[in-house]
């Protein structure tokens, strides 16, 4: 497994395939990281749908999601589930932006975020319009994620010359 991509860096380029679920109806298709350039991107890495921890993040996210709109930010949130759990699971709780299924695991071990017995550490990377990755958090446990408004900060940052964020 590889580690994580250095604040600095380029990050990793993949595809995977997402749903989006809006209105009641499921949009699935293709999404490739490098497509995105322009804008930042958050990519939430979690692991599993319907646990209690990874639900009240997602929704955190959801609630808020207009924070990251106005900063012409895109959230993402992969975990290796299929398309029909992130379906059923982004209806029951109508999360508001794609999740992406990395059943193989390719892209959770390229951000050096798998973990043994556990599948994925809970991380979330800020990459910003050229593709360069600007913040991180790893959890350890997974029992805590950062806020809104600690990624938004993430962001913000991201959106002016580089300079290294803090962990």
């Amino acid at each position: 497994m590889a580690k994580p991509p250095d604040i600095g860096t380029t990050a990793p380029d993949f595809t995977l395939p997402s749903v989006t679920v809006a209105a009641g109806i499921a949009r699935r298709g293709n999404l490739t990281l490098s497509a995105e350039r322009g804008h930042p991107v958050v990519l939430a890495f979690y692991p599993g749908d319907d646990t209690p921890v990874c639900t009240r993040q997602l929704c955190a996210y959801t609630s808020e999601l207009s924070v990251f709109t106005d900063l012409n930010a895109t959230v993402w949130a992969i975990s290796p589930q299929t398309l029909h759990s992130h379906e059923t699971f982004a209806r029951r709780n109508a999360l508001g932006f794609p999740l992406l299924a990395d059943t193989e695991k390719a892209v959770i071990d390229g951000y050096g975020v798998g973990m043994f017995g556990i599948g994925v550490r809970r991380s979330v990377f800020v990459i910003d319009a050229t593709g360069v990755v600007r913040w991180r958090f790893i959890g350890l446990v997974g029992l805590r994620y950062p806020t809104v408004a600690t990624i938004a900060t993430a962001v913000e940052a991201a959106r002016a010359p580089f300079e290294p964020v803090a962990e």
